[in-house]
């Protein structure tokens, strides 16, 4: 098979590619076609950047195999990970072509796992919003399943990507949801690892204040735990390290678990946050599941912390960063920040960061820290914990842009996505699962959280409710 139709690539995920080149059914100049005949297929849903279609094409015809993968299309995220092949913008007019002379060490690994990445995906500016309309990308990117609701972010176009059959896996962090985010709003499955489980060397040793993490989006579980196979494992001089695995991943998810595990639900928010009834119902859902299939489930209180302070801090070590992501800019360019160089919350987030005092830093960094604590204590005596990945539907196209004043904006997301930076800031592992939809198609994600270092239950049991509850073949209507 030297020509695969739309239809054929669609429907094959990054191991059954992976299968039939090592098979020599396929070449992966082929794979490569089909994804970049994709990707102009789709191109009004703005979901790349930094397309380099030809040179990708060139490279994959020459493509010697490696890894887990092969040799198969794949998307970095302009989220900054430095790149040889790809500037980045990490979605800001004011970033805008910066360029590498030295890959990363993740995308080191990417490339030896067999992954050939022909473009970028889109984020929100500097990968700080959970839609992605970043005004350098012009305008949203849009989601497959309903064009009038956000894409999620900071990650939305890799989730647009893969729910759209351009790419089976792609690249993704979250500092604060941006893998579980999107994810939950375009049906595919995201997974946030364990701090320090995924280097961010060489060129630092942590994002925003050890909350942001590498990882992948992908269409199926046994994708995830391969890429997760591939790219884990400590980097010499890193100042955080997860428990090291006990074998694959990929080998674990498709035995029978050795036990019934004993699984948490939250169904409830702090301060009262209202949860909509689709996104409970998605709880509900996922909790039978695990219990038909022989798990104990049990109803268990909420970590005890002070959600509007942790919202404060959270918003602190962003601010932070915000003035040095600009400052460094505006010196390497050598003139100051011009009106229209950045957007409006981060305009103003700016202002922010460059007010704060060290002590808040401190502070805030101290919080997360008891965070950690305090969720390892909440989860004491269950393995894992189910929750709502949002606690609204995907947001309409607009609710959530970089407009207004920074602290309102951040008020905004926390009552969005409640579930999410709290678990950055504890470390912990956390998956996405399209596990429910609306009676018009609107996905749903529910989230499994698990103790520090155990990817394996969280991958595992993501996989048995895969078995259980297939969702890779429904996809969104093609246009």
């Amino acid at each position: 098979m030297s020509v695969l139709s739309p239809t054929d690539y669609d429907a094959l995920d990054g191991l059954a590619m992976a299968q039939l080149l090592a098979e020599r059914e396929l070449s992966s100049q082929a794979l490569m076609q089909a994804a970049t005949d994709a990707a102009r297929r789709h191109a009004d849903l703005n979901a790349l950047t930094y397309e380099r279609f030809d040179e990708s094409l060139a490279l994959a015809r020459d493509w010697q195999p490696r890894g887990v993968f092969g040799g198969i299309p794949f998307l970095l995220k302009d989220s900054g990970l430095a790149a040889t092949r790809f500037p980045s913008s990490i979605g800001s007019r004011l970033l805008d072509d910066t360029s590498y002379t030295v890959n990363a060490t993740l995308t080191e690994r990417f490339e030896q796992a067999g992954l050939i990445s022909f473009a970028r995906s889109t984020v929100s500016e500097l990968c700080m919003g959970p839609s992605t309309e970043a005004v350098r990308n012009g305008g949203a990117t849009l989601n497959p399943w309903d064009r009038t609701r956000s894409v999620g972010g900071s990650s939305g176009g890799a989730a647009a990507a893969i729910a759209a059959g351009i790419v089976p896996v792609a690249h993704g962090s979250d500092g604060g949801g941006s893998i579980r985010l999107p994810a939950a709003c375009c049906g595919v499955y995201g997974l946030k690892p364990s701090r320090g489980r995924v280097p961010m060397g060489p060129f630092r040793g942590e994002g925003w204040g050890g909350m942001a993490v590498d990882g992948v989006l992908t269409r199926t579980v046994r994708d995830t735990a391969a890429a997760m196979d591939a790219i884990s494992g400590y980097e010499t001089g890193a100042p955080y390290a997860s428990p090291p695995k006990a074998g694959s991943y990929l080998d674990l998810i498709a035995r029978a678990p050795e036990r019934p595990l004993r699984i948490g639900v939250w169904r409830q928010a702090w301060n009262d946050i209202a949860i909509a009834p689709e996104c409970l119902a998605a709880v509900d859902r996922t909790a039978a599941l695990c219990r038909d299939m022989g798990h104990e489930i049990v109803e268990v209180p909420l970590p005890d912390i002070d959600y509007e302070a942790f919202v404060r801090a959270h918003g602190t070590v962003l601010a932070s960063n915000i003035a040095m992501a600009v400052d460094t800019r505006v010196k390497l360019r050598g003139r100051p920040l011009a009106q229209g160089d950045i957007e409006e919350v981060i305009h103003d987030g700016y202002a922010v960061g460059k007010a704060l005092a060290a002590t808040q830093y401190v502070e805030a960094i101290q919080r997360f820290h008891a965070i950690g604590r305090a969720f390892e204590a909440a989860m004491n005596g269950c393995d894992i914990v189910i929750s709502t990945t949002l606690t609204q539907l995907p947001a309409k196209l607009g609710e959530l842009a970089l407009t207004g004043g920074f602290w309102n904006f951040r008020t905004k997301v926390s009552r969005y996505a409640t579930f999410l930076a709290v678990i950055n800031a504890s470390g912990q592992p956390a998956a996405t699962l399209p596990m429910s939809r609306t009676a018009q198609g609107v996905p749903v994600g529910t989230q499994l959280i698990g103790h520090f270092g155990r990817e394996d239950q969280v991958l595992a049991l993501s996989a048995q409710l895969e078995r259980a509850a297939p969702w890779a073949h429904v996809r969104p209507a093609q246009r």
